[in-house]
């Protein structure tokens, strides 16, 4: 077995993001895609034994945090169409773990719920994202991840006004 200080450089590439005459901003822009793109895949591996795919485990986690939106809604929330949205609410009612109840506010539009079976799914999600969460921010102090919490919402704002 090699321990880290063993590796060869084809092994282990230089890290791009601190070579060249990169500003600081870029290198964060890029830093953050990178750390996005690693926290899903992992995510993703992890719960490949639960059986369910990152538009599945999504659905979900969306679904148990705003029950009772419409496909509309969910479909925003997940960036997707409307028409993807819900073939993928059929997919998790046919499984049993999404339910469509009717609205008393709007007879053409239905609610999306999670049943009673998607429980422990959801259980079980949780416990591999605070595991992932854990991870990614061991060495970090309370007051650390509550600045960069600070720091994370102030460049939502500005992204997010377009």
């Amino acid at each position: 077995m090699t321990s880290p200080a063993d590796k060869t450089s084809a092994e282990c590439p230089k890290d791009p993001f601190m070579e060249g005459d990169l500003s600081h901003r870029r290198r964060v822009s890029l830093r953050m895609t990178v750390i996005a793109r690693l926290q899903r895949n992992n995510f993703d591996r992890k719960v490949t034994d639960l059986n369910v795919t990152r538009s599945q485990w999504a659905m979900i986690a969306v679904v148990a945090r705003y029950p009772g939106s419409t496909q509309r809604t969910v479909a925003e929330y997940l960036e997707m169409s409307e028409a993807s949205a819900g073939r993928l609410i059929d997919r998790l009612c046919a499984d049993g773990l999404l339910e469509r109840r009717d609205r008393r506010d709007d007879r053409r539009a239905r609610a999306v719920y999670l049943t009673d079976a998607a429980g422990p799914l959801l259980e079980k999600l949780g416990k591999i994202a605070n595991e992932s969460e854990e991870r990614m921010f061991q060495g970090f102090s309370d007051e650390e991840i509550e600045r960069l919490l600070d720091y994370m919402n102030r460049i939502y704002e500005n992204v997010s006004r377009g």
